[in-house]
Formats: structure tokens, sequence, C-alpha cells
């Protein structure tokens, strides 16, 4: 029998730019993976890039029923893009048994939020 869990998330862009603006290069490497943060940083405002990329954690997160812990962290998965742009999820931590081909990420951001769907099809 297949399971299928969804997750979503909102983030207020502001409160990701004030953390930024306050910690720097220590936020960033905090919730993002190094590939991450190279291409947030190619955009002309990559904050709210990174909004996204923090709300599709959290989305994963809530998806697993674990929220931002218990054997989740920020480093447990990766939003990608492929050529067109389209993102995806790598999942980093395999003892979490997801593969990246069963997991789907929508992202979008406007204004001052930053918004993620996630769907597991377990």
């Amino acid at each position: 029998m297949n399971r299928r869990d969804i997750g979503v998330d909102i983030v207020d862009i502001r409160r990701i730019r004030k953390s930024y603006e306050r910690y720097g290069e220590r936020f960033l490497k905090r919730v993002l993976t190094d590939r991450e943060i190279c291409h947030c940083k190619r955009k002309k405002d990559m904050v709210p890039s990174v909004a996204a990329r923090f709300a599709a954690k959290e989305a994963v997160s809530k998806a697993l029923g674990t929220g931002i812990a218990r054997g989740f962290t920020w480093k447990s998965v990766e939003v990608v893009n492929d050529e067109n742009g389209r993102p995806s999820l790598h999942m980093l931590d395999r003892s979490l048994v997801i593969s990246d081909d069963h997991i789907r990420v929508s992202l979008s951001h406007s204004g001052d939020y930053a918004v993620a769907f996630v769907l597991l099809d377990l």
C-alpha cells in the first residue's frame, strides 16, 4: 500500500533577511548546504531564494512528522535546480530511507513571503 504525506511551510522573507543581516555567512551555513548557498548567491537578491529553501526544509520535516529535530536537520535535504530552474529535493541523510524520486517540491516567493509544498510518495 502506498502512503502519501504532505508538508507545507510559509516564511516571512523579512525575518530571513534580518537573520542574514545579523549573522551573515554563519546563518547561511547553518541552514543551507554549500551548493544551495552558491545557487542563492547567483541571484540579484538572494534572500527570497534562501527563504524558499528554508521553507522547503521545514515542509519536508512536516511531511516526515519530525519537525527540525529527532533525526532531521537543516542539512538532511538539499534543494537543487535543474537546467530550467525546476527545484527538486536531494536527500543527503540516507538514514531517512527516502529516495529522491519519491519526494516532490514546489517553491514560490512573492513580496514578503516564500512558500514550499512537499509531497512524499512512499
